[in-house]
């Protein structure tokens, strides 16, 4: 079996709303290990502690293997540990640089991985990313890794290209999902 036939294998799930979660956590997953590498080149100087924000990449990697032993718990852990990974990352790198602007998507994601009868799911999970925004935002102070106000903007710009790019993402994959509407 080749490692993309594999790979499709582990991504792929009988319920298609788990099956698109699989993916989205993969491609974040992956995408983890190249944040900082991004970020280093954008602010201009060496980085290793930058490394330490890719550390839920495991995490979503695994998402896939819950879902299959439990679909929902696959669909639920998605924005949930989105949303605790933006939540690690603004304490890292501070709210000035913008990285709060990932609890978009994870809202997103809540709102479109989980069907109208879970109800309380869906909305504890819309409002969670919010709430901690409301609540963790103004008690932040500056990150931990301590940036210049030029390195924060710009890792505002990647962090505002990163949340763009995977809402449009999600538009995409999660828009597979919906009927065909006819042409008219």
């Amino acid at each position: 079996m080749t490692l993309s036939a594999r790979l499709r294998a582990y991504l792929d799930h009988p319920d298609p709303l788990a099956a698109t979660v699989n993916l989205v956590a993969f491609v974040v997953g992956a995408n983890g290990p190249f944040y900082p590498l991004y970020a280093m080149a954008l602010i201009g100087r060496p980085g290793a502690w930058l490394f330490i924000t890719m550390a839920a990449s495991p995490v979503f990697l695994a998402i896939p293997a819950l879902a299959r032993r439990n679909g929902l718990a696959g669909r639920i852990a998605l924005p949930l540990f989105g949303t605790l990974n933006t939540l690690w990352c603004a304490k890292l790198i501070g709210p000035a640089s913008g990285v709060e602007l990932l609890l978009l998507p994870c809202i997103v994601i809540a709102g479109l991985s989980l069907r109208p009868s879970e109800t309380l799911w869906r909305w504890g999970l819309i409002g969670l990313p919010m709430a901690a925004h409301l609540a963790l935002s103004p008690v932040y102070g500056t990150g931990l890794l301590g940036f210049s106000p030029a390195q924060e903007a710009a890792l505002f710009r990647l962090d505002l290209g990163s949340t763009a790019t995977l809402l449009a993402f999600l538009g995409l994959v999660y828009g597979r999902l919906l009927p065909v509407a006819p042409e008219t």
